[in-house]
């Protein structure tokens, strides 16, 4: 990086940072609480509920899964001892790699899902498509699509 010039941030890059940071920052949390105000599973479980039931035999290598949710494999394993301590999820090792473990959605888990999709949509819709009427959300989406892929 020897002949990089850094310049610094304008105010408009400096305001987009600090909003998205915000961003990340609050919106777990808030969906995280209107979950748990009416179910027992919280917004980062119904996500990795919705990624098995969206997967193949709706099952999962758990390091990919973490992966999908934005989670290290310790936190996944965390969250999925949970979801296993509520017979929504259970674990085996994969057939073709004895060193890794497959998710799989359980029946339990699939009712749940169900059950939580209505608060999880109405969370999102309050939190934030209510705050995006009038944007592009297809440029939008495009743009945080760009910042997602390395």
């Amino acid at each position: 990086m020897a002949d990089v010039t850094i310049t610094p941030l304008d105010p408009d890059e400096e305001a987009f940072l600090r909003a998205l940071g915000k961003v990340v920052a609050l919106l777990p949390r808030v969906v995280d609480a209107d979950m748990l105000e009416e179910l027992p599973i919280s917004g980062t479980d119904y996500t990795v509920l919705v990624h098995l039931s969206e997967a193949p035999h709706h099952q999962m290598r758990m390091s990919e899964l973490a992966n999908m949710c934005g989670l290290s494999l310790s936190g996944m394993t965390r969250v999925v001892n949970r979801l296993e301590a509520q017979s929504l999820v259970t674990r085996q090792k994969c057939p073709d790699d004895g060193r890794a473990w497959l998710a799989l959605l359980t029946d339990p888990g699939w009712k749940m899902l169900e059950q939580a999709w209505p608060t999880n949509l109405a969370s999102v819709r309050r939190h934030i498509f209510s705050r995006l009427e009038g944007c592009n959300l297809a440029a939008a989406a495009e743009a945080l699509e760009r910042i997602a892929t390395p």
